[in-house]
């Protein structure tokens, strides 16, 4: 079995994936303004999920947990975590990127969730405060994971649009790259060389306006696909080569209380 964790967001979520492929999950979604429960709830929620499966942690063979980027207090808490139980028990360690996750539940969708086509490719903006975003560009891969088109990056809202113009042609598209900056009609060559682009994710929701009005598509308010999901960290988990993945939290950007210190 494979334990998932993920505390990269406000919320904190943890998932179980059975030996016969069937997925419990757990999850703490705070109300906007309220602290994130990731200290208090993570370890309550992974006894929730042994007891409802009738598990034990020898049955446990690999412990998922997303590295982020994400807030700097939730990556420690969930890596913090997740090196204890993988230490003190014996079991394998993978780190998973939070973003690649979080692309993997929009390009699978949920059942019903798309009536048409799914996207082509994924863009995950996870919401990183002080006006910026983290993002990174995923398209199918093999074996069902996401392939990474853009690295993580933290980014102003403003330049997500010429990021999609500037990826068009990465990948397994005809190749052609452009400098992220502010450019004219961005969207409308995204859309031409590079089929249909969605973005999702905390951050994608937060700046909903701001980006549509340039053109791109951001998933439905309400969305599943707006989460990252722990079932989607046990996936990825499970995918690994053992020993791949580092378990380092990926910052991309230098905490703010340090930022702060400097400052004074």
């Amino acid at each position: 079995m494979v334990l998932g964790l993920d505390t990269a967001t406000a919320a904190t979520a943890a998932a179980l994936r059975l030996a016969d492929g069937t997925v419990l999950e757990r999850r703490d979604d705070p109300p906007p303004g309220a602290h994130p429960g990731h200290a208090t709830r993570l370890l309550a929620m992974i006894a929730e999920l042994l007891l409802d499966a009738g598990s034990s942690w020898q049955e446990i063979g690999r412990i998922a947990v997303g590295v982020g980027p994400g807030t700097f207090t939730g990556l420690r808490v969930g890596v913090a975590t997740a090196r204890g139980l993988a230490h003190s028990r014996g079991i394998e360690l993978v780190g998973v990127s939070s973003l690649q996750a979080l692309a993997l539940g929009a390009l699978e969708g949920p059942p019903g969730e798309y009536a048409g086509v799914p996207p082509e490719v994924a863009l995950a903006v996870i919401d990183a405060r002080r006006a910026e975003v983290f993002a990174a560009a995923y398209e199918p891969g093999p074996a069902g994971v996401p392939r990474q088109l853009t690295a993580p990056a933290a980014l102003v809202p403003e330049q997500l649009p010429a990021l999609v113009a500037g990826t068009r042609g990465v990948g397994t598209r005809e190749a052609g790259t452009r400098e992220v900056g502010e450019h004219e009609g961005v969207a409308q060559e995204a859309e031409q060389g590079a089929g249909r682009w969605l973005l999702v994710g905390d951050g994608a929701v937060r700046y909903r306006a701001l980006l549509t009005g340039a053109g791109l598509e951001v998933a439905e308010e309400g969305s599943r696909v707006h989460l990252v999901a722990a079932a989607a960290i046990c996936e990825l988990g499970a995918a690994a080569r053992r020993g791949a993945g580092g378990t380092l939290p990926e910052y991309v950007r230098r905490p703010d209380a340090e930022l702060a210190l400097e400052g004074a």
